[in-house]
């Protein structure tokens, strides 16, 4: 058993026999920096004892050598550690402080049961992309404290989806003060007259632009789906052409919703699907990673990774669907049982 100095916080840690006899005065000083460095032979788990010792001891040679190796220290070894059902809540914030912006190890991180409100409050305030994609979805986490939720949603790098699926609520802007109408003009009327023409220009616009599909040459449908507006991408996104409609993925303005749409579309192409796979942007969304999970033309071993990012809740939905691939249904029901063991 070992105690130690963590800012003005003590904290006792079981020391296994292999650290306590690097950590006595056995070897010397030379054997100690050496176990500092990762270069003795030891267990992932013993390894990062050692490290998380050494940094809050009070040599600080070892402890810049315990700081620089945890930094480096490869995933394998640091999942290794969190894979310690035991393994003390200090060293889980030692590793999630350090490793923050390492989504394999945060993933880890997040689903053990030791993992204290101090970590999650870090990640919810510091980690940006899968990392805070995972941390809101993480049900368990949520329900450990409310304060939890607000952090995400003060998190700058939290989008406007997230934060409402957190209970935010978007400020209702402020009413543009009401000019009253001047004594003699007929308000209500000339709105009535400036209204009517605008509404009757929308449906003659939309209506133009379908018939235009009906005649316009396969080359100029490509030049509108890469350049066209909303309207544009909504028509052509549904062209059998796969050179017309994979040309609207391409356009610089199609917005994430728009290709949500095309993600949960279960007769959407394999090329469509493929585009928006390559896409690392697209694919951080959590509600994309979802639908690419079932959707049937993404490839299985994809489909299996981004379901390691899933909330307990839609695995549990998963595991009895009958929409999807009975290879992905086995997957998900190994995995809620996993997070059950």
């Amino acid at each position: 058993m070992a105690e130690e100095q963590q800012g003005t916080e003590k904290v006792q840690i079981v020391i296994p026999a292999e650290v306590a006899k690097i950590m006595s005065k056995w070897g010397g000083h030379s054997i100690r920096l050496a176990a500092a460095r990762g270069a003795l032979p030891m267990s992932g788990p013993n390894l990062v004892t050692v490290l998380f010792v050494f940094y809050h001891g009070e040599n600080l040679e070892l402890k810049e050598k315990a700081l620089d190796t945890l930094k480096t220290l490869p995933a394998q070894i640091l999942l290794a550690a969190l894979s310690q059902v035991e393994l003390h809540p200090a060293i889980i914030d030692f590793i999630v402080k350090l490793r923050y912006l390492d989504s394999v190890v945060m993933q880890a991180a997040l689903s053990h049961r030791m993992i204290g409100i101090k970590s999650l409050l870090f990640l919810a305030a510091n980690s940006t992309g899968d990392v805070l994609d995972m941390l809101s979805h993480n049900d368990e986490a949520l329900r450990k404290a409310d304060v939890l939720r607000t952090a995400i949603i003060n998190n700058v790098h939290a989008d406007k989806v997230m934060k409402q699926r957190l209970g935010w609520v978007e400020p209702t802007p402020e009413p543009e003060p009401v000019v009253e109408p001047q004594p003699g003009e007929n308000a209500a009327a000339e709105d009535e007259e400036a209204e009517s023409p605008v509404e009757e220009e929308i449906e003659e616009e939309s209506l133009s632009k379908y018939q235009q599909l009906q005649v316009m040459p396969v080359s100029e449908k490509i030049k509108m789906a890469l350049t066209g507006d909303k309207e544009w991408r909504t028509l052509l996104i549904r062209e059998s052409n796969k050179l017309v409609n994979t040309a609207v993925l391409k356009n610089p303005r199609v917005s994430e919703g728009e290709v949500l749409a095309v993600a949960k579309n279960r007769s959407a192409s394999e090329e469509l699907i493929r585009i928006v796979l390559l896409n690392r942007d697209w694919i951080k969304l959590y509600e994309m990673k979802k639908a690419l999970a079932v959707h049937p033309r993404t490839p299985l071993q994809k489909a299996v990774r981004f379901m390691t990012f899933l909330s307990e809740k839609d695995l549990r939905e998963l595991a009895k669907s009958r929409d999807v691939g009975q290879a992905i249904v086995n997957n998900a029901k190994r995995m809620v049982m996993a997070k059950t063991r």
